[in-house]
């Protein structure tokens, strides 16, 4: 009787599975029939939470992968890294303090906190940052600054933008670069009615405008273009006629901004400083000495959240510049080396040690932005496997979305790309993991697509 019952329910498992793998194929033909652009060009792989295989189209295919690269920078730097690690922000100054007046410099440098300034984080939004650093100062016994304001942004290399990046993506919000210093998530936004500035999120330091806007449209198709250490700006594209439109780009210059605005703190509150505003960088550029922070003097430690509630923002909202940011870390923090190219390096590394076949994940970037990134499907459903059984796992879990359709996943989209990661408990209780990558989506399929994911349901 035993026997008969397992037989029983060993043939019921096979045909559950069998009946699943034909939905998912017949689902996947559909999809793929229903625009000629796509045939050759998406990877999809299923398992269940064990590993085992449930459905496989050209799962060994490299994509570019959109946004899901961040599953393989957030789990990597969970367990390089530690989910309790942070970032630091200091204060120092050179010189000695005499009757209530520093004779010397005050320095702010960072190890690269992207969260620094910003608005996610109760406790660390740039007010409170203003506030514990005129604290300090005050406390020091500071009333007076004879020399500069000095920012040390040395701590990285000066290459802030990953190369592969399309230049129409740089002064967008989403492709803010990375610096030793970022401030504001290196952010800003501007409200534009129709063509015409009507003010800024903040004051923007030293920023001459380009403007091309024209009015068309209902949406917003405007592009914001700022390069790295430019003071040049410029606007293109269309917006909404008779309306207020909230634009968002990136700071060409966050060292600098930050510098700036506490300038500005030091008047507020009374302290006297007549002295510059200086960064590092801009020293190199006018073949100066730079200026590293004094170790010692020291009168701010400022912290950032640990990295699991950074990661959680990274994967919720997709934060690109917070991928870039680990991946300079963790060439920093394992190889000496803060570069794109060694954080990325060790990137690979990191999953080819997990069982991953180094040639389903070239990596050109910690986030995913880069149309350069071609990962399979199959490589992202073994860092989640692998993922779903470390310690750390229930800090990168919680940060990836639910979706409209009940999927608890990682999307992504970019020009003609769309990918899915993630995991689902179906409603019989059966769990999956999987990951589908689309290139060359030309929008045509969008019910096909959907009808593949509901699948898993």
């Amino acid at each position: 009787m035993k026997k008969t019952f397992a037989v029983l329910i060993l043939s019921t498992q096979v045909i559950f599975a069998q009946d699943i793998t034909q939905k998912l194929d017949a689902a996947t033909k559909s999809l793929m029939n229903s625009s000629g652009a796509i045939a050759s060009s998406l990877s999809f792989y299923v398992s269940d939470e064990e590993g085992k295989l449930i459905y496989e189209y050209q799962g060994n295919k490299g994509l570019s992968t959109a946004s899901t690269q961040k599953i393989f920078t957030a789990a990597a730097a969970l367990e390089t890294l530690g989910k309790n690690y942070t970032y630091t922000t200091t204060s120092s100054y050179s010189g000695n303090i005499s009757g209530g007046s520093l004779n010397g410099n005050l320095y702010i440098s960072s190890n690269g906190d992207p969260t620094l300034g910003s608005w996610r984080y109760e406790s660390y939004k740039p007010e409170n940052f203003k506030k514990k650093l005129i604290e300090a100062i005050k406390n020091a016994g500071i009333t007076k600054i004879s020399g500069d304001l000095i920012i040390d942004d040395s701590y990285f290399d000066h290459q802030t933008i990953p190369g592969g990046w399309p230049w129409d993506d740089l002064g967008n919000y989403y492709g803010a670069g990375v610096w030793s210093v970022n401030w504001r998530e290196n952010q800003f936004d501007m409200n534009i009615s129709g063509t015409d500035f009507k003010n800024f999120s903040y004051p923007l330091a030293g920023i001459k405008w380009l403007n091309d806007l024209k009015t068309g449209g209902n949406s917003d198709q405007s592009l914001v273009f700022t390069a790295p250490y430019s003071d040049v700006a410029l606007i293109n594209g269309t917006l909404p006629a008779g309306k207020v439109t909230t634009v968002s780009g990136s700071v060409p210059n966050p060292p600098l901004q930050l510098g700036v605005e506490v300038k500005q703190w030091l008047k507020e509150s009374g302290i006297d400083f007549s002295g510059k505003v200086i960064t590092n960088a801009q020293l190199e550029i006018e073949g100066k000495p730079t200026q590293v922070s004094p170790k010692n003097n020291m009168i701010l430690t400022y912290p950032s959240p640990t990295l699991d509630k950074i990661v959680y923002w990274f994967l919720r909202k997709s934060v690109n510049m917070y991928g870039e940011t680990l991946v300079k870390t963790l060439g920093k923090e394992k190889r000496g080396d803060s570069s794109f190219k060694s954080g990325v390096a060790y990137l690979k590394e990191f999953w080819k040690s997990k069982g991953i076949n180094e040639n389903m994940i070239n990596f050109a970037d910690g986030s995913g932005l880069s149309p350069q990134n071609y990962v399979s499907a199959k490589a992202e459903v073994q860092a989640l496997l692998y993922s779903k059984k470390q310690p750390w796992f229930d800090a990168y879990y919680d940060g990836f979305p639910v979706q409209d359709n009940g999927l608890k996943m990682k999307s992504g989209t970019m020009k003609d790309t769309k990918s899915f990661a993630g995991f689902h408990t179906a409603k019989d209780g059966k769990k999956y993991v999987f990951s589908i990558i689309i290139n060359n989506y030309q929008g045509g399929g969008s019910t096909e697509l959907q009808k593949i994911l509901n699948i898993l349901k």
